[in-house]
């Protein structure tokens, strides 16, 4: 005679395999309503078998249905989403990757975001050279003049570029002409990451790139950073790849898809 664990393990693997399809069915619908018959095919499954896995997620609010357009995602991921978003911590879920990057490039590296009109550290990882960058954690730098306050504003319209720049001057930052600077940000949103070439700090260069949540807007930025002895054009360009790459994983672990960008924010007055 059997024992109940033995009758158990048929059950569990049956159970395991429902939860794995009704995962799959919700990554169909990401794009949209999407019809019975559609996410049947798509899911390689009866229509019997996917009309009634969309109904028990239907019933929980993972999937609503809309008469004559199909299943799109429900109501219950929106309220996840939000609770998983309010329980992020950019600093923690930053933090490894931007270890690694300070390991393999030996420089230091910041973690940053938008607080009001400046860029806020959040993090500052040591570098293994003996080169001494004024940064601490908690300081509110210029963000038309730092590496990284220039990656928060990529997506933003060229009206507040102007309207910070100007304040920023006026505040006394490194003395530039707006057109050469405009020319610069233009080229940075492009290629999706920023420099600071000796603006905020002599003798200090950095390579800097955008953090972005699952809506695809920006909420942080990294940079790295060095003596300019150690940051020639060249090394800046090589650096480029390395930097926007782990901005990237910053994101992934955000929820951000690949290609996902959010609209440019409008102007701050």
């Amino acid at each position: 005679m059997a024992d109940g664990s033995e009758k158990a393990e048929p059950a569990r693997a049956s159970g395991s395999q429902t939860l794995q399809r009704g995962l799959d069915l919700l990554d169909q619908v990401i794009d949209g309503p999407v019809r019975l018959a559609d996410l049947s095919e798509r899911m390689g499954l009866t229509r019997s078998t996917t009309h009634r896995l969309a109904n028990a997620l239907v019933d929980r609010g993972f999937l609503t249905f809309l008469p004559r357009e199909g299943y799109q995602l429900g109501p219950k991921l929106l309220q996840l989403g939000f609770l998983a978003q309010s329980q992020t911590d950019v600093v923690q879920i930053a933090r490894p990757h931007l270890e690694a990057l300070a390991a393999a490039s030996e420089d230091v590296v910041h973690l940053g975001r938008l607080d009001s009109d400046h860029a806020l550290y959040l993090d500052k990882i040591p570098g293994r050279r003996r080169v001494e960058i004024s940064s601490r954690i908690g300081d509110r730098q210029p963000l038309t003049s730092t590496g990284l306050g220039k990656a928060l504003l990529l997506d933003d319209p060229e009206a507040n570029w102007r309207r910070l720049f100007d304040a920023d001057q006026a505040a006394g930052t490194h003395p530039i002409d707006y057109d050469l600077w405009v020319e610069r940000m233009r080229g940075y949103a492009v290629a999706g990451r920023a420099f600071d070439l000796e603006e905020n700090e002599d003798q200090i260069r950095c390579v800097a790139a955008p953090i972005r949540d699952a809506s695809g807007a920006i909420v942080a930025a990294i940079s790295l950073s060095s003596a300019a002895q150690y940051m020639d054009d060249a090394r800046m360009d090589m650096l480029t790849e390395n930097v926007r790459a782990t901005a990237q994983k910053v994101s992934a672990d955000l929820g951000w898809t690949p290609g996902v960008k959010s609209p440019r924010r409008p102007v701050r007055r």
